[in-house]
């Protein structure tokens, strides 16, 4: 008999590359396992929610200012049916008509409780960022993995050890490794698989890239204390990305293309970095409106920080 997997997908806006991402879901080859998939929608304004009822999803809801990444997935893991759950971010394709079968397929191994797949960049994803998938999401499973690096834009998790631990619900990000690293602490471990590829298309500005980068130092505060970024080590951190980004480009022959988007990206990559490296404290709702809703353009969103704890 089948086992249900449940895929969870967050929704605000993702109208652009909703659609195909549901088609990837819906032709998903496997004979071990059928599917359903879960919205968490907090708040979409265009045509998300239409193009979910289109292809059958199940819809649950989350106001937008209780939205976190943590509490977003919580809310849609436990409105799920599935034994195993997939989250895919809403502007992330399947690459593969087995993704979700090979995604989940490690998890029928006892000691396996998490997974994560491959990330391709795509349209507009750029060019350093594509470096970095490079280096994050070989073509080589590892199953085991050593450690608990793991990324919820295209992962999968037994929902018993999600109901056991849960992800967090205060974290600005990062939500994924903070709960890998209580799982491997308990004794489990994770695979990667690079079998189970998607197309991550990110499609942001310079300021929403810097802003991304500083909510994940934020959060990493928590998961690595004993990490420290100095303004030297951001300095450093710049020059190297823009040198090994540039070589890489001229080997491509697309070094007069890229190098100015090289220089920006490693440079709002690695000041957010230590933006959030340096801030230890409590967000206001200002503050947290800016690292979870970026792309809402007719908010006024205020930089400043509340009190400390």
């Amino acid at each position: 008999m089948s086992e249900l997997v449940s895929v969870v997908i967050r929704t605000l806006n993702e109208e652009k590359h909703l659609e195909e991402l549901l088609t990837a879901i819906s032709v998903q080859e496997s004979n071990t396992f059928k599917v359903e998939t879960v919205i968490v929608d907090s708040g979409s304004t265009d045509r998300t929610l239409d193009i979910a009822k289109k292809f059958n999803c199940r819809i649950t809801y989350i106001k937008k200012e209780d939205f976190t990444f943590g509490r977003s997935l919580n809310v849609g893991c436990s409105f799920a049916d599935g034994k195993y759950l997939i989250f895919v971010s809403g502007h992330c394709i399947p690459a593969s008509s087995t993704w979700l079968h090979d995604l989940v397929l490690p998890l029928k191994q006892e000691n396996i409780a998490y997974t994560y797949g491959k990330q391709i960049g795509r349209d507009t994803t750029k060019f350093s960022e594509r470096q970095l998938f490079y280096k994050y999401f070989p073509d080589e499973n590892s199953i085991p993995q050593e450690g608990y690096f793991c990324n919820n834009a295209n992962s999968a998790i037994r929902k018993d050890v999600w109901e056991k631990y849960q992800f967090d619900e205060k974290l600005t990000g990062c939500e994924d490794m903070y709960l890998a690293k209580k799982i491997v602490k308990d004794g489990m471990v994770l695979g990667y698989v690079g079998t189970a590829p998607v197309y991550h298309i990110h499609d942001e500005s310079w300021h929403k890239v810097g802003i991304r980068y500083e909510r994940e130092a934020i959060a990493l505060q928590k998961i690595m204390p004993e990490v420290h970024v100095t303004f030297f080590d951001m300095i450093k951190y710049v020059i190297i990305g823009v040198i090994k980004d540039t070589r890489i480009a001229f080997k491509q022959r697309c070094l007069i293309k890229e190098f100015f988007s090289i220089c920006a990206f490693r440079y709002v990559q690695y000041v957010g970095a230590y933006k959030g490296n340096h801030i230890h404290r409590k967000l206001s709702k200002e503050m947290k409106m800016k690292y979870f809703y970026p792309r809402v353009s007719d908010m006024k969103i205020k930089t400043h920080l509340s009190d400390k704890d």
